[in-house]
């Protein structure tokens, strides 16, 4: 990225944790553009944006789209991101989706067709519907649609159809483990391991139990997916030798 300029002048001050926890969740796709302004004396300053900016830094993301505006006063940029942050309205994710699919946007076509594949829909948690938009467009967008597709079929192996099943916490520790494991897994081993430990409201319990014992800081949805793919990975080493265990 082009070196980019924050004015605590005339704009916010960055909130390192917020950042953090937009770079956790980060669906390239859904990122969006920036507003920056190119000063008289050629320098780059974020008008508005910084916090999507700083979470692709953090995310390793090399490159942002970003609208830049010429010859803006200092007041006229802090006019511009006040302007912005009253009449901007984030669309809801499920909104989102719908109008990528509408844009053919191949992360949203990717994972609309696993899930037709799988006679699912995205929006709402129920037996044939997942609710966690925002958690299975990052499985698809980290892992790809193949890991997301043997998310779900282990998932329903593993505890059946139900809306239980369909946790977004659930699928996404299952499928970081796919993504970062899934050449040594057998999806059907797993599946058979993950019901001998319990139903997927046993499960969703113990994530919720594990994540609070951290304090606050660790509650949120990045620590809960990160439990649920340890509880996963302890699925699968139980009862191999030390020498075929997967390390979490």
């Amino acid at each position: 990225m082009a070196e980019l300029n924050i004015d605590p002048q005339a704009q916010r001050t960055l909130n390192e944790r917020r950042a953090q926890n937009i770079a956790n969740n980060i669906v390239r796709e859904a990122i969006g553009s920036i507003i920056v302004s190119r000063r008289d004396d050629g320098d780059l300053y974020i008008v508005d944006g910084q916090h999507r900016w700083r979470a692709c830094v953090l995310a390793g993301i090399p490159t942002i789209r970003a609208d830049v505006h010429e010859g803006l006063t200092q007041p006229q940029e802090a006019i511009l991101f006040l302007i912005k942050n009253r009449e901007s309205h984030k669309p809801r994710p499920i909104d989102e989706y719908h109008v990528g699919l509408t844009g053919g946007v191949p992360l949203f076509v990717d994972t609309d067709r696993i899930l037709k594949k799988h006679g699912l829909a995205l929006g709402s948690s129920s037996t044939n519907s997942v609710g966690a938009v925002s958690g299975v467009l990052q499985i698809t967008d980290r892992y790809g649609a193949s890991v997301f597709d043997r998310t779900l079929t282990i998932a329903e192996e593993a505890w059946g159809r139900a809306a239980e099943t369909w946790d977004g916490m659930l699928l996404g520790g299952i499928g970081q483990f796919i993504g970062r494991w899934g050449d040594l897994v057998n999806d059907s081993e797993l599946a058979r391991k993950m019901q001998k430990m319990g139903t997927a409201a046993k499960w969703r319990s113990e994530i919720l139990s594990r994540s609070s014992r951290g304090g606050f800081n660790n509650s949120g949805t990045g620590s809960r997916t990160t439990t649920a793919y340890k509880l996963v990975a302890d699925a699968w080493n139980h009862g191999r030798t030390a020498g075929k265990r997967i390390e979490a």
